[in-house]
């Protein structure tokens, strides 16, 4: 038997993770500083971690409603009320899902088909593609660019969109360069798409680490509400991320769409996590305010860190990630985290995992102590340094 003639055509088109198979890499390598996990280096809060215990204790073992706890969907619609003025019907207009990834993948097969074209802002998460290709879509890139601090410029996303186009995925504050959009920003890039009719799904698992500015929801714009699909959830803000619980917020009619995907894959998010990201909504605000003050020590350091070392590296203003430029070294992205990592046991993610948009960058997780990261850019300083020099001098010959 042929294995390969069983499999779907959609599974064998897209590549396996580019951030996993890097990571490979890491795991074989002993004594690695690590800026390239993607998750908080805090432990989830006790009274968080006590509160589902308590609940196992009591024999809560269950499944729930598909759509998730009714009492943790108030408290989502609460949170998200007060904390970004967004505002929702627990009714109807919000679903818990296994992590914002389930909410990714079930957003984008329940609005895209086979002919559509999915407009996706790069650099960007890496799921985004791969999800609309199963989902029988074209993903399209739409760049973002260092010059412009990594925002969608509306002239740019302009010259993407086709009679084909349905839908815009976008992350902001963005993973992996740190950029965000403001309310100016997105008010232009709203009217381009309310002009060409299309859907968006706004991850915005990072709406909470911005520094400097509230953040800003396109869903928050006039005539956007009923245009978004918001995804959400607690892995990164609460530093919950193995509980996977996350949430997809929009129109009830996409909400009941969404759930018929949940219901027949997942049936609904582990009730122990449900219970876990109640407590934390409810009782959490101190010790998130307390790690996003650590992060945001921590941006700076780094920042300042590679500024020093002669790597350009744009201000992130929001998640937990620098992406400095390291075209100064005369290597390519995937050279240079493969050469760092073996020289210097330093393990940094290759910015093309992100798409092209990301050619030439790295990306550099600040969510690790700051002793880690003083260690780390001391390391990568020794390693570029002579690199630096080495390229300007085969430039001037």
């Amino acid at each position: 038997m042929n294995i390969q003639e069983k499999l779907s055509p959609q599974v064998k088109q897209i590549p396996p993770s580019g951030i996993r198979k890097f990571f490979d890499l890491v795991v074989a390598t002993k004594g690695v500083i690590s800026l390239g996990v993607g998750e908080p280096d805090f432990v989830t809060p006790w009274h968080v971690r006590e509160s589902s215990i308590h609940s196992l204790e009591q024999g809560m073992t269950s499944y729930t409603s598909n759509s998730g706890l009714l009492e943790l969907r108030e408290e989502i619609c609460r949170y998200m009320d007060e904390t970004f003025a967004l505002k929702y019907s627990p009714n109807n207009e919000i679903m818990v899902t296994v992590g914002a990834s389930e909410a990714i993948d079930i957003a984008l097969r329940t609005i895209a088909s086979q002919g559509d074209e999915v407009l996706i802002v790069e650099p960007c998460y890496v799921s985004y593609g791969p999800c609309a290709t199963l989902a029988g879509a074209t993903p399209v890139s739409v760049p973002t660019y260092q010059k412009d601090d990594f925002k969608l410029m509306p002239e740019v996303l302009e010259s993407k969109i086709t009679p084909k186009s349905k839908a815009i995925i976008m992350c902001f504050p963005n993973n992996p360069t740190g950029g965000v959009m403001e309310e100016e920003d997105l008010k232009k890039i709203a009217d381009i798409i309310k002009k060409h009719d299309l859907l968006v799904i706004s991850d915005e698992v990072y709406a909470e680490l911005t520094y400097g500015k509230k953040h800003a929801s396109i869903a928050n714009i006039e005539g956007m509400k009923d245009r978004t699909i918001l995804i959400s959830g607690l892995s990164k803000s609460f530093a919950m991320t193995g509980w996977r619980i996350g949430f997809a917020m929009a129109h009830p009619e996409i909400i009941a769409a969404m759930l018929k995907i949940h219901q027949y894959t997942i049936l609904c998010a582990p009730i122990m996590g449900q219970i876990a990201a109640l407590e934390a909504l409810r009782n959490g605000k101190c010790e998130m305010d307390k790690m996003i003050e650590q992060y945001d020590q921590r941006r700076k350091l780094i920042v300042k860190g590679f500024q020093e070392i002669g790597l350009s590296c744009h201000i992130p203003k929001g998640a937990f990630y620098a992406f400095p430029n390291i075209e100064a070294t005369g290597y390519e992205d995937h050279q240079f985290a493969e050469e760092l990592l073996k020289e210097t046991k330093v393990a940094v993610v290759p910015g093309s995992v992100f798409g092209q948009g990301g050619k030439g960058f790295i990306r550099c997780s600040y969510a690790t102590s700051y002793s880690q990261i003083t260690e780390a850019l001391e390391r990568i300083g020794e390693f570029v340094l002579p690199l630096i020099d080495k390229n300007k001098n085969e430039q001037a010959i």
